[in-house]
């Protein structure tokens, strides 16, 4: 951990909030002072594998195998793209320990906050969103150092591929042609490619092109004094005139003026028609007050995250209009008061807590003389011992440690050592991947890290199963095709202690039989 006790917004850091469990793993977004002087901290959650159900753990594996065989290789190295049920060549060369380790150090972003006691930090770490352009090992050479790629919502259970993803890699890389020899004609034909708006060279002056636009917002004016919705919105000349200066206007009048042969006559004609002038309005008109109240909640819940914008708050709003009103009203008075005020907010905010270092003993740390450390043949207190009862390290099988810790139910009676406890309070997992052990060596772990008692005995590892027979006449067996519908096999197989109804399986084979 980092040796700073100073902590600001922004910071990723470790939280207790059990002894025996892992850190939990949080990135501070505000500092708050309670009434009562303690300080809390107004934080995001990651999630760690062990914190999300089996099913989702499967999509991550299926997404992990991705990034295993991406991230760090070069454009030459990179090869079409194999069945997913396939092992990447990348995930192959990597050891199991290190596949292993390597699933301790990735989080699940959400946008779940909480609140947490200022004192439960216990350091420091580093997160970052997984970058294709660095190898995955370089994650497990950095201490305290997690990645992230997937967004888990723990309400409705989901993992989505985050949207903010950094472009970056050889995936996103333009093919650039080859350089063209001299002489040689370029194939590409620019009429096809692109249309041409404008012409700098066309024969009307400044000074005209200026007062042709003066009128287009004279014009732009006049018709939203016209128009009934817009003296709504916009009661006050003052208003209409700003709302005619915007770009909508004036690229309308460019557009009108290019097409028209730069002939300010024609272009005027179509400016001001038979039926009456012009309206052009942008997204900062079409929208309602309503709509834009909540589009700025949406924004102070979702950032720039204009997709859950769209899907939460505003879905008959296309995606295009979204972000163009975004930008326009950015260029608002509401928007430069809203900034004031979060400013202000921000100065009455703390700006950085210290916390000491947490140096009191952990309960589940083993006390092997009457609550003191041992001492070996009359070593001082720092001196390795061995484990008592001669049970080795859960993760690393290591029989020497200065200090054990109890690991697991009380009953199991599991120890880990100074290193590994450290590691599954940090990554939430045994250093070691679990592998099998000899007979009578001390306990062991499931796949899942829950310890499993071994007693030494061979019956303790079998379960004894008491062996029957089912013998099914031959109506019963028809019943059975016949009444699929009334019996469900595979819903009754699920609930094995439901009644099936016997009486409509009867009925249904008498109409069957009768027919």
């Amino acid at each position: 951990m980092d040796i700073c006790n100073g902590y600001t917004a922004g910071h990723y850091v470790f939280f207790e909030n059990s002894s025996s469990n892992p850190y939990l793993i949080r990135r501070i977004e505000e500092l708050n002072k309670t009434a009562s002087g303690n300080v809390e901290a107004k934080v995001v959650c990651f999630y760690r594998r062990r914190d999300i159900s089996h099913s989702l753990i499967q999509l991550a594996d299926k997404h992990a195998s991705k990034w295993l065989s991406v991230c760090g290789r070069g454009p030459e190295d990179l090869e079409e793209e194999k069945e997913e049920e396939k092992e990447s060549p990348l995930e192959a060369e990597l050891t199991d320990k290190q596949k292993h380790q390597l699933r301790h150090r990735e989080l699940f972003l959400s946008r779940q906050y909480e609140s947490l006691p200022a004192t439960h930090i216990r350091g420091k770490c580093s997160v970052a969103l997984l970058n294709e352009t660095e190898a995955v090992l370089s994650y497990l050479d950095k201490e305290d150092t997690f990645f992230y790629s997937l967004v888990y919502d723990p309400t409705q259970k989901t993992l989505l591929a985050d949207k903010g993803e950094i472009r970056v890699g050889p995936r996103f890389q333009a093919d650039v042609p080859d350089m063209l020899q001299e002489g040689e004609s370029d194939e590409w034909d620019q009429s096809k490619l692109e249309e041409k708006l404008w012409d700098p060279d066309c024969p009307l002056s400044s000074k005209q092109i200026d007062q042709f636009l003066v009128v287009a917002r004279a014009v732009g004016t006049f018709a939203r004094a016209l128009d009934c919705s817009s003296s709504v919105r916009q009661p006050s000349l003052h208003t209409s005139a700003a709302a005619a200066s915007r770009d909508i206007t004036l690229f309308h009048a460019m557009d009108t003026l290019h097409r028209h042969g730069y002939d300010l006559s024609s272009a005027l004609s179509v400016l001001v028609p038979s039926g009456g002038p012009v309206l052009c309005r942008d997204e900062m008109e079409e929208w309602s007050a309503s709509e834009a109240a909540m589009f700025e909640e949406a924004l102070e819940k979702y950032g720039k995250d204009f997709n859950d914008i769209r899907q939460d708050f505003l879905p008959w709003k296309s995606l295009t209009s979204i972000i163009e009103y975004y930008y326009m009203w950015k260029t608002t008075d509401r928007y430069v008061q809203q900034k004031r005020l979060k400013a202000a907010e921000a100065e009455s905010k703390l700006k950085q807590v210290y916390i000491p270092t947490y140096n009191k003993p952990n309960p589940n740390q083993i006390s092997v003389t009457n609550g003191k450390m041992a001492t070996v043949n009359g070593a001082g207190p720092g001196a390795y011992h061995a484990a008592g009862g001669g049970r080795a390290c859960e993760s690393c099988y290591s029989m020497q440690s200065a200090q054990w810790y109890s690991w697991g139910p009380p009953n199991m009676q599991c120890r880990l050592c100074v290193s590994c406890w450290m590691y599954w309070k940090k990554y939430g997992g045994l250093k070691m991947p679990s592998r099998p052990r000899s007979r009578g060596h001390g306990p062991r772990q499931s796949s899942h890290m829950v310890p499993v008692r071994n007693s030494g005995s061979p019956k303790s590892s079998t379960k004894t199963k008491q062996a029957f027979l089912l013998q099914a006449t031959r109506l019963t067996k028809l019943a059975r095709h016949m009444c699929r519908d009334v019996i469900r096999l595979r819903r009754a197989a699920r609930r094995p202690f439901v009644p099936i109804n016997c009486g409509a399986i009867k009925a249904e084979c008498k109409s069957s039989f009768n027919s």
